[in-house]
């Protein structure tokens, strides 16, 4: 909870840090005193530094009283916080330029690679494999004996078909273009005019079925080798392979 603040103002322990232990905290008042925001004479600061003192937590709340603390001593979380932004902004005022040089973080702490979510999964909980399989019937999806690679290909499903984007895109109506039929060959004569030109019109709405076909066949072939091109690689060999 206090952890930034901590190290920010180099405290030795800010991981381990338990503010309701009490002599642990009683100290870090202290050093937070002594050492950041030294509101008192170093000659005031007896009551405070007497920390075995049956009388610590008087001389405690006329500290958050002469520092102007929000809160009372019951509110102990809060009186910490809220002290470590005093501490935080002395120290930030009395190094001003020590602060304002410093050099931003490193781009690679916040361009790392995400972690797949799905490497985290107990794949052998019962519970785990019904959702699996629930999903995998709702979305007509082909069955599998390893669920991970179930749950791999639904989510390739959900990406490329079922998210907001795609939905409104399928649902678009599609404008037809102008056809000039005598520019298509039938490649055969009803001997009926009327006839022909039917017969061209089906011709090319099949085409055009058949262009679609093969767009989905092809989908088809890109989400598969999404889920079983998963190579691996042995640097002693010298090359990718399984």
């Amino acid at each position: 909870m206090f952890k930034r603040k901590l190290t920010a103002l180099d405290y030795h322990n800010p991981s381990g840090f338990d503010c309701k232990d009490e002599t642990e905290f009683r100290n870090f008042i202290v050093w937070l005193e002594d050492q950041k925001i030294r509101h008192y004479k170093i000659e005031d600061r007896g009551n405070l530094r007497n920390i075995p003192s049956s009388e610590w937590p008087k001389a405690f709340e006329k500290y958050l009283q002469d520092v102007s603390c929000p809160f009372s001593v019951q509110e102990r979380p809060e009186c910490v916080d809220w002290l470590l932004g005093l501490g935080v902004r002395l120290e930030y005022g009395d190094n001003v330029e020590k602060y304002r040089n410093c050099p931003p973080l490193a781009a690679t702490n916040n361009t790392q690679k995400p972690i797949d979510p799905l490497i985290n999964l107990d794949i052998n909980n019962p519970d785990f494999k019904a959702g699996v399989t629930a999903l995998s019937n709702l979305l007509q999806i082909q069955r599998h004996d390893d669920y991970l690679v179930m749950l791999k290909a639904i989510r390739i499903l959900i990406q490329e078909r079922l998210t907001p984007e795609c939905i409104a895109k399928a649902n678009q109506s599609k404008e037809g273009l102008p056809v000039a039929l005598d520019k298509h060959i039938l490649g055969f004569d009803t001997g009926d005019a009327s006839l022909n030109e039917a017969a061209q019109i089906l011709r090319l709405l099949h085409i055009e079925e058949l262009r679609e076909l093969q767009t989905r066949i092809n989908e088809a072939i890109v989400a598969v080798q999404a889920i079983i091109a998963d190579p691996k690689t042995d640097h002693r060999l010298g090359k990718v392979g399984r």
